[in-house]
């Protein structure tokens, strides 16, 4: 009876964990037009009035921008908060995917937040 007892704890703990690292992966998984939030560093894009955020997770996020002035904060560690659109990767090479892969999409600004005068 004891073996029985802590072979179903032992499944237990198992399916709690799966359930907490799927659901912990669903939420980082953003959807279009869903609400995002990204913790990074703010950055200036390649043309003018272009800016990006690398978040904390590594990811590059291009931003649209209407609300808030994001000159004033290049180089800041700031929270974006806005409405995500995913990066269109279709008919485009393997290759050039790969070399992607860290630009998940587009966030339109919402509102920003201050962490920190520098990135780390």
């Amino acid at each position: 009876m004891k073996r029985q007892v802590r072979a179903l704890a032992s499944v237990i703990v198992c399916l709690v964990v799966a359930f907490a690292a799927a659901k912990a992966g669903f939420a980082q998984t953003k959807a279009e037009g869903q609400k995002a939030t990204v913790t990074g560093c703010l950055q200036k894009g390649d043309e003018s009035n272009k800016f990006a955020i690398t978040g904390e997770d590594g990811k590059t996020y291009q931003l649209r921008n209407s609300a808030v002035d994001l000159s004033k904060h290049v180089g800041h560690k700031v929270t974006i908060t806005g409405t995500f659109s995913a990066e269109k990767k279709e008919g485009q090479s393997a290759e050039y995917n790969q070399k992607e892969a860290t630009k998940v999409g587009t966030i339109r600004v919402a509102t920003l937040e201050k962490v920190s005068d520098k990135c780390k």
